[in-house]
């Protein structure tokens, strides 16, 4: 693509890529490898049943609360976001919105999803928002734009569902038995039993009492439970754990304790802030070294502030677009946590998130704590997540990384997103990689040896995972 062509379209060959160096490194050894999605929220029973939508807004919109934040911003009623309008007044809304989002992410993401998707390489707005609509409802209800075949559109290799502990794996099982290409996992996900003081906690108890299969009135009683949960998955294929935490607890005390904290929770009784603490700690201890004998690498996203808008959370529900970054004190908890598993060897492998960019270098230095040599790049630290997971969220997290760990080992991106069309921030953040390290070339900080430089670039977007999560 010569100059002018390239200038053609703002979403071009070279997006991005704003060096020669960077040029060669992203065509020659990152565009086309496949992608390992090892975190996400898409539906296992969509990609099970290969469905297929009625339209763009089913598809794109449903869901995606990124795209909410910013309609309510410009003042968009609610009708036109999660309410009552057409799904294709709610398209022409969010066109219409689509030319304010200057500079955030979603006008990228966006465009990068129209082209990549639909060959739609024109900015979204109001003047070409019914054409769009039109164009794109009449390709997402063809076969060609099922679950499973936007997921082998965008070469995408192996990804991985969160599931909670109660739920029965159907459709992954359904998958396992199929002939689609792309290896479907998931990650067991307990937050709810951890959650102690939260009002629907004992109903909760109650479903995994009858999934598991024995009552649970004592602490020991909840571990047997969620350890037969943890079999059950381990015998579906799963090798991976997820937790969505504010701050890791550190509060020890002894097991009658928290047995009977737990008890008087279970009897309908109310638990001190200190007592949730202090289950919470005897809980993840629990899980950690029962997720390091089963050889599943432990996930923690760490730092969100939810459920903020109490109003609109009664109003529409939780993760409607009302959660943000929170300010709680991470590093003490995640030391110890991490300290007391690694003292009798039983710390698995673990990748660690933060939401607020304020803990990026605890988190960079946090895992050389335990990196004790047993793998390579045995704890992680996550790819820029939910609000960070933009040009200058990455680029921190990319800095401060090779800065004060290895680079070099990172396992490199994620879409955590619950939308088929979102796999083109693979794209994207293998055109930022690029992008730095073409420029530190061009700056003669980095060795002018694209074949080496190229072998570390792969590396992080694809080689490095595949070794790391052992598939």
């Amino acid at each position: 693509m010569d100059k002018s062509q390239s200038q053609q379209h703002f979403i071009h060959a070279d997006f991005l890529l704003d060096s020669k160096e960077a040029k060669e490194l992203y065509h020659n050894y990152a565009a086309s490898l496949p992608i390992i999605d090892y975190h996400n929220h898409l539906s296992p029973e969509a990609i099970a049943n290969n469905t297929s939508y009625n339209n763009i807004s089913e598809l794109w919109l449903a869901g995606d609360h990124y795209k909410w934040r910013a309609m309510r911003v410009l003042g968009i009623d609610e009708k036109f976001i999660t309410g009552e309008a057409t799904d294709k007044d709610k398209f022409l809304k969010f066109a219409e919105a689509m030319p304010y989002m200057l500079r955030n992410p979603l006008y990228h993401w966006t465009h990068l999803e129209l082209s990549r998707y639909f060959g739609i390489d024109s900015q979204l707005s109001s003047k070409n928002a019914e054409a769009v609509y039109e164009k794109t409802s009449s390709l997402v209800q063809t076969k060609e734009f099922s679950t499973q075949a936007l997921l082998q559109k965008m070469n995408v290799e192996m990804l991985c569902t969160t599931e909670d502990p109660i739920d029965s794996l159907q459709h992954h099982t359904t998958l396992t038995k199929s002939d689609f290409n792309t290896k479907v996992s998931t990650a067991f996900r307990p937050d709810k039993s951890l959650f102690i003081n939260g009002v629907t906690y004992n109903s909760y108890i109650d479903e995994l009492e009858k999934v598991s299969n024995c009552s649970i009135a004592t602490y020991e009683d909840l571990c047997i439970a969620l350890q037969n949960r943890m079999d059950f998955f381990h015998s579906k294929g799963c090798r991976l754990s997820d937790h969505g935490l504010e701050y890791i607890p550190f509060k020890m005390c002894k097991e009658k304790e928290i047995d009977r904290i737990f008890r008087t929770r279970r009897s309908g009784g109310e638990v001190s802030p200190q007592e949730t603490e202090q289950f919470q700690t005897a809980l993840l201890l629990f899980l950690g070294k029962a997720y390091s004998k089963l050889g599943w690498v432990q996930q923690f996203h760490l730092g969100a502030m939810r459920n903020n808008n109490t109003r609109m959370l009664n109003k529409i529900g939780p993760d409607s677009g009302w959660d943000s970054i929170g300010d709680y004190s991470i590093a003490f908890g995640l030391s110890r946590y991490l300290d007391m598993l690694d003292s009798t060897n039983q710390l698995t492998k673990t990748i660690l998130y933060n939401l607020n960019p304020a803990d990026n270098e605890i988190m960079a230095t946090m895992i050389g704590n335990f990196n004790d040599g047993s793998s390579k790049g045995k704890i992680q630290w996550g790819s820029g997540w939910w609000f960070l997971d933009q040009l200058d969220g990455m680029t921190n997290q990319i800095n401060t990384l090779s800065n004060m760990g290895l680079i070099s080992c990172f396992i490199g991106m994620l879409t955590d997103s619950r939308s088929f069309l979102s796999f083109p921030r693979h794209e994207y953040f293998r055109r930022l990689l690029c992008s730095i390290f073409g420029q530190e070339i061009k700056k003669g900080l980095l060795p002018n040896d694209p074949k080496w430089v190229g072998k570390i670039i792969s590396d992080i977007c694809y080689h490095n995972a595949r070794e790391y999560f052992e598939y």
